[in-house]
């Protein structure tokens, strides 16, 4: 049973799709009023619309966009009380044939996107302390083969988690990040490109990879939840960690 939201103040960045869409149709449902940030206005409005949220389109990586819009989205919201901040890319290459412009782009989006939209939740959040989620990823703590520029910007995401929370403890706002694997859109578009040989090799490495039922998790039954607590009155005393999401394997230490 997920955290009772009931009065929570929420902006979803990466609301249009993924995990981000997933937590923007089922935290009003836990009480919580809820405004999607996405720089795609279609299907974000829809998704928003149809489960009683708010939409702003927005670039993550824009300083004035994001100041603007957290600006309109906390209006609406009448505060701000919590900040989850979905929205990032993972394309992948060999390491030695990502161009600079491919780097700067994820970096631009995943790490400078963490940095901005951490800092403008920080304007609406340090008079009354609030709660911030990043999106980390296990590239980011063991690195992953075939996404370098993701592992890295990943990479960055935590360091910056684990720095702030110590920054900003004293005005009492938590930052924590998730390293979620969780089943989306993306991920049966990705199955629906592989040929039967490879989606059979691929499923017998998730079945070791993963302890927990050898597959990614389900966005409402194991990644909601989760959330909702992060989100909540009940992880007021943890801050600065990653909190794998994925039927144990990263196992962080």
């Amino acid at each position: 049973m997920a955290e009772d939201l009931t009065g929570r103040r929420i902006i979803v960045t990466g609301g249009a799709s993924g995990m981000g869409a997933g937590l923007v149709r089922a935290l009003p449902a836990l009480g919580a009023a809820v405004v999607s940030v996405d720089i795609t206005a279609d299907p974000g409005e829809s998704i928003a619309r149809d489960a009683g949220a708010g939409f702003v389109t927005c670039d993550v990586a824009d300083p004035d966009a994001v100041d603007k819009a957290f600006g309109v989205a906390v209006d609406g919201l009448g505060g701000l009380d919590v900040l989850i901040h979905a929205a990032g890319v993972a394309p992948g290459a060999p390491a030695e044939e990502i161009d600079l412009a491919a780097w700067d782009r994820v970096m631009r989006i995943n790490a400078t996107g963490t940095f901005v939209t951490n800092q403008a939740a920080f304007g609406h959040l340090k008079e009354h302390g609030g709660r911030i989620i990043n999106f980390a990823s296990a590239a980011g703590i063991k690195g992953l083969k075939g996404k370098a520029a993701y592992s890295a910007s990943k990479g960055a995401v935590v360091a910056w988690t684990r720095t702030v929370a110590q920054e900003w403890a004293r005005y009492a706002i938590t930052v924590n990040a998730i390293a979620p694997a969780i089943w989306t859109p993306m991920y049966d578009t990705t199955r629906a490109s592989m040929t039967p040989e490879q989606l059979a090799a691929h499923d017998a490495y998730m079945a070791t990879a993963v302890p927990l039922g050898g597959k990614l998790g389900d966005v409402d039954q194991d990644f909601v939840p989760v959330l909702a607590f992060l989100a909540g009155e009940g992880s007021r005393f943890m801050t600065g960690q990653v909190f794998p999401v994925d039927g144990g394997t990263l196992m962080m230490r």
